[in-house]
Formats: C-alpha cells, sequence, structure tokens
C-alpha cells in the first residue's frame, strides 16, 4: 500500500524507515518541517520536476525528488546560475522522500526536506529520458587512500562550481569528502566562501547542499553554523588520523525515536 493507515503506523513504529519509504505522495497541508535533518519529517512538501532549465533529475524511481519549496526553489535557480555560466546540465541526486523521515538506504540525513545532493559532474550531456537517468555514474574525484584528490579527474570546473555553490544566498553549508575541500584549501585558502564548504565522509562524486531551518518553521531543528574561519586549519587534518578513518561504532542499544509529532505526519491521508 502506499499510503499506511495509523492503526499500522502504530504497529511498526515511526522510526522504521521502511514505513516511510512506503509513502508515495507528500502529506496534504501547508509545509511543516518537525525535527532535524538526521531524525524529522515534512508535511506539504513539494517535488522537483524532473527536469528544467540546467538540470536532469536522476534515479527517480527511488520517488526522492521531494522538499521543502525552497530547498527545490534553491536547486533550481543554482541551477539556472549554473547554466548561464556556462556549466551544461547538472545532474540532480536525492532531495528527501515524500514526508521525509529516515531512508532504507543511501541517507542518514535528508530527512526535512532541506538537504539535496548535485553530482560532480562538469561534462556536456545530453537531454535523456528519466528511464535512461536511473543508473547514472559518476567517477570519484578522490584517490582510492582518501590522500588527495585524483589530479586526472579533478579540475578547475569542478573547483568553479563548488564555489558557485557555496556563494548562492540561503545556503547553510555544502559537504564535500575531506580531500577535495583539502585541495579547495590549497588552491582558495583565506576566501570566505571556504566556511561554508565542511568535509564529509563518502560525497567524493557529489557535493551534499544544505540549507538552514526555513523561516516559519518552529518545529524545525537546525545545527550550528558552520565554525568562523575558512576550515582549512589542524581540523581538516584530523579526517586522515586512524581516529576518523576507523570510527567507533555505535553502542549496541535502540535506535533513535523520532520525533512524536511525526506519527501524524505519516498517517495522513
Amino acid at each position: 500500500m502506499a499510503l499506511l493507515l495509523p492503526g499500522v503506523v502504530a504497529a511498526q513504529g515511526i522510526s522504521r524507515a521502511e514505513s516511510w519509504g512506503a509513502v508515495a505522495l507528500p502529506a496534504p497541508g501547508p509545509t511543516r518541517i518537525i525535527g532535524g535533518t538526521g531524525l524529522g519529517c515534512i508535511a506539504g512538501a513539494v517535488q522537483l520536476p524532473g527536469e528544467g532549465p540546467g538540470w536532469q533529475a536522476v534515479r527517480v524511481s527511488r520517488n526522492r525528488h521531494w522538499g521543502h519549496p525552497a530547498m527545490v526553489a534553491w536547486v533550481q535557480d543554482f541551477a539556472a546560475v549554473a547554466r548561464a555560466r556556462g556549466f551544461p546540465d547538472l545532474w540532480i541526486g536525492d532531495l528527501s522522500q515524500p514526508r521525509g523521515g529516515p531512508m532504507t538506504y543511501g541517507h542518514a540525513s535528508h530527512q526535512t526536506g532541506i538537504d539535496a545532493d548535485i553530482w560532480l559532474d562538469v561534462n556536456a550531456k545530453p537531454r535523456l529520458p528519466s528511464a535512461q537517468r536511473e543508473d547514472v555514474r559518476v567517477a570519484s574525484l578522490v584517490l582510492p587512500d582518501e590522500s588527495g584528490v585524483d589530479p586526472t579527474r579533478f579540475t578547475d570546473r569542478h573547483a568553479a562550481l563548488i564555489r558557485l555553490a557555496a556563494e548562492q544566498r540561503g545556503l547553510d553549508r555544502l559537504l564535500v569528502n575531506h580531500a577535495i575541500k583539502r585541495e579547495l584549501c590549497r588552491r582558495h585558502r583565506g576566501e570566505a566562501w571556504l566556511r561554508r564548504v565542511r568535509p564529509w565522509r563518502g560525497h567524493d562524486s557529489h557535493m551534499h547542499i544544505r540549507l538552514p531551518c526555513p523561516d516559519g518553521q518552529p518545529e524545525c531543528r537546525g545545527i550550528a553554523p558552520p565554525p568562523a574561519g575558512d576550515g582549512c586549519d589542524a581540523s581538516l587534518d584530523w579526517w586522515l588520523t586512524p581516529e576518523a578513518r576507523r570510527p567507533t561504532p555505535r553502542p549496541p542499544g535502540p535506535p533513535p525515536q523520532m520525533p512524536a509529532a511525526c506519527a501524524g505526519v505519516l498517517a495522513l491521508r
């Protein structure tokens, strides 16, 4: 069933990713973000069209191109800006599920409609039917040991696209692999836009866009803004330490619980 009944929700528990992935449509009503991007949900989400000026959504069968109107508008606006700067169509990956919530695979965040993945592919690409965009693959820009970017793949154009995104209004932060951040620091140390570019695991072939909690969303739980400075300091070196490379497993126990109000979002018909 595409829409789950309230009794089923109660029985299964609102923290089960399968429950959120089974819902095909957003919850009706005004847009409402509840919780944080790593543990939350959204009602009244809107869908990014499958394609438009400067972008093509990929893997649309996942049904993960939903978000807060501000997120959808940001993606569309950025694609238009990138196109005007001479970039080819952008591959747009996952935003959120129709009602947000946890996903069965692929992401720990993307739960409240204010995250989006944009693939770091600066090659010219034709307009493809959505079925042919189901298996889009983009090569890693990072060396296997993550000590740096792959010099045969990472180019000035990749750096320029990341910078363009980081300079856009309305952005909270932009996540890339720490090796990409390190390369950007080598090229652009001291520049203000680098503050928004933060290192994280994975993200070696795409950039993760995150917006702050939009205005008028009191139940949205954001995180602290990026620290002052360009981030090209000792904190970046930490990512090459054994502690970072082999993070301590989470101790056993029950999974974190979704905000109670998300049960109502999941149950709405």
